[in-house]
């Protein structure tokens, strides 16, 4: 995480050019707009020192907004697999706790640490995700505190492919309410927010 090429690169540039490398993991040339990290971070509690986990942050657009929102308070957990991008989001946010890894590997240490957040957003790719690979799910609700909520972001598009649709039924087995947001259009391409409450046991 240390790449000073990368860290010193503008973030839009360094998404984008981490896109051309591999797409199908990055999902997306451009980052996520700011209406989108906005409905990402809405379940975020307004008051008290909240946990937040910022799975597949990227270089920090839903981070931003959550950095906002938190303004100086509770815990901030971005986790990022791409070093470069981790790299960018390191420089970009000091004060927050940047992690180059593998997301399914923090969620199991932060369970066995007993961290709880309140809420976990998600920019993970659902495209080559298998049915095998969303039980993350049920890690992320264990791993919410009472009242806790996990925001998936999602390309409207994708919302049809088997997969997709196999994200949302794991979501529906995990959490009591899964709902999903309107297609935000300001987005490139447009997107929606799954926005899952109420883990069950």
């Amino acid at each position: 995480m240390t790449d000073t090429h990368a860290s010193s690169t503008h973030p839009g540039r360094t998404f984008a050019l981490e896109f051309l490398r591999d797409p199908l993991h990055v999902a997306s040339l451009i980052p996520s707009a700011g209406p989108l990290c906005r409905q990402a971070a809405a379940p975020l509690p307004e008051t008290g020192d909240p946990v937040v986990l910022d799975l597949g942050a990227g270089t920090g657009q839903v981070t931003d907004v959550i950095q906002e929102r938190l303004a100086g308070r509770g815990r901030h957990i971005a986790v990022e697999f791409n070093p470069r991008m981790a790299a960018v989001l390191a420089e970009r946010h000091p004060k927050v706790e940047v992690v180059c890894d593998d997301a399914r590997a923090v969620v199991d240490r932060l369970l066995a640490e007993g961290v709880r957040t309140d809420l976990t957003v998600s920019g993970l790719p659902w495209l080559l995700t298998s049915p095998k690979d969303t039980t993350i799910f049920g890690p992320l609700a264990r791993l919410a505190a009472p009242g806790g909520a996990v925001t998936q972001l999602a390309h409207a598009w994708i919302r049809f492919f088997p997969a997709a649709k196999q994200v949302q039924r794991n979501l529906e087995a995990h959490f009591e309410e899964v709902v999903v947001s309107r297609t935000v259009m300001a987005n490139i391409p447009p997107a929606v927010v799954y926005i899952a409450r109420r883990p069950k046991p």
